[in-house]
């Protein structure tokens, strides 16, 4: 027993983190096999419940069965939980449970517990994270709340459940939705592509969850002051304003041409939205350009911000490169933010996620398209959207066979806890290096 504790302290934040994901995706693809998760009653092979599971705590989207058809109220409830486990982080909803139990947290869990939501400090942490639960509880029901008497009026008292779930779904950033038929499955959004509230409360709701928790405090604590916002919230805000509006002045131009004004205008939007890690769609993605299909497979694999439900490479892993290439550009030593130098390392590690998440994107794509023999480019939207943990697909992957599948799951998961997190976990306790090899000049560019 001593050795067993002994053990769990020399684990790292990293390696909890890690442990605790997989944990949680494990224990909910037994549940889902079990008959009364799924509505006919028969056992879902393993293989599947892995899929939906893994998708579910990484807030992807994927699925190899229709949520709606195939699995039960029960089912469905436990998809519910692994996605708002998943949304929040592992390591937050433990430390949530231990803080309602009313026990001490001890400076290593706080360790932890930092480092699940990209804090800047241990100092705070716990406040940090009541704040976080308590938001969430109440932008969960209060887009709940809104949506109810739509769905009320469609759906009838079943129409409170969906709204709960989609209203989870779409602050998760998980873009799992209740919404298909035995003669229509996989129809996320599409039958409300053209109602307002739906699209305007769904897309808050995600833009909301995909900034992340830390922006939250910013917010809320100074407001419209934007001069006191920290450094970091100020990317997060601006690039995700750019990375809204732009694509969907494209989309605009290039897409949905068929479409009343009106509609398309709404339609091109919610997709702007939606692709940066939601997943949930209202129009026929099939139908796009290749312009089209390029922009969202480049959102896709940008995702969220850090510390928030969203996973993805993160808007300031590109906003820090883009910065980087404009100082590059006017030959200034340093890039810079609102007035503030950015650190070499973080270039270092922003180009590293970069290059990672690129090779899985396009290793995943290869090697699908090669076993399943399907055109390049559609197995590139699928692979991004996975590791971008968007969910967005092409109808592709309910049929894909098993190989394909754990392809997937590894990219969905890879995409949520994020590539450096199980690099750091499995090369810590390795001694750093205290010397410095000779350095030679090479020309790049």
């Amino acid at each position: 027993m001593s050795k067993a504790i002994k053990k769990q302290k020399r684990l790292t934040s990293f390696q909890i983190i890690l442990l605790g994901f997989i944990g949680v995706i494990i224990l909910g693809a037994l549940i889902l096999m079990l008959p009364f998760s799924s509505k006919s009653g028969s056992v879902t092979p393993f293989n599947q419940a892995l899929f939906t599971a893994t998708s579910a705590v990484c807030v992807t989207g994927l699925v190899v069965q229709d949520t709606a058809t195939y699995w039960s109220g029960f089912g469905q409830a436990v998809i519910l939980l692994l996605i708002q486990i998943g949304g929040l982080g592992v390591i937050t909803m433990a430390a949530s449970f231990a803080l309602l139990s009313g026990k001490k947290i001890s400076f290593a869990q706080r360790s932890t517990m930092q480092s699940a939501i990209s804090a800047p400090t241990v100092g705070g942490i716990v406040r940090l994270t009541g704040f976080v639960i308590r938001g969430t509880a109440i932008i969960e029901l209060a887009g709940a709340a809104v949506m109810v008497p739509v769905f009320v009026m469609d759906y009838g008292p079943r129409g409170i459940w969906m709204a709960v779930f989609h209203s989870v779904s779409a602050f998760c950033n998980a873009g799992f939705d209740l919404m298909g038929k035995p003669d229509a499955k996989f129809a996320s959004m599409t039958s409300y592509s053209s109602h307002p509230l739906i699209n305007i409360v769904l897309m808050c709701l995600i833009v909301i969850g995909g900034i992340g928790f830390l922006t939250w405090r910013d917010v809320v604590t100074h407001k419209f002051r934007l001069k006191r916002y920290r450094m970091q919230s100020k990317v997060i805000l601006l690039t995700s304003a750019v990375l809204i509006a732009v694509p969907a002045v494209l989309f605009f131009i290039n897409d949905f041409a068929d479409l009343p004004p009106d509609k398309r205008i709404l339609g091109s939007l919610f997709q702007s939205v939606t692709t940066r890690t939601a997943g949930f769609n209202t129009l026929d993605l099939t139908s796009m350009t290749r312009i089209g299909m390029a922009v969202f497979i480049a959102l896709m694999l940008i995702g969220g911000s850090p510390g928030s439900t969203a996973g993805g490479m993160k808007t300031t892993t590109i906003a820090v490169l883009v910065s980087n290439a404009i100082a590059s550009f006017s030959r200034k030593e340093d890039p810079e933010f609102f007035g503030r130098r950015i650190a070499a390392g973080a270039v270092k590690v922003a180009s590293t996620v970069l290059l990672m998440y690129i090779t899985l994107c396009f290793f995943g794509a290869a090697v699908i398209s090669t076993v399943e023999q399907l055109p390049l480019g559609v197995c590139l939207f699928e692979t991004a959207s996975a590791v971008g943990t968007v969910g967005l697909t092409l109808g592709i992957t309910p049929s894909l066979g098993v190989a394909s599948q754990i392809i997937l799951i590894v990219l969905m998961f890879l995409g949520r806890v994020g590539g450096l997190t199980v690099i750091y976990a499995a090369i810590s306790g390795t001694p750093k290096k205290l010397s410095k090899l000779p350095q030679e000049s090479i020309t790049v560019g």
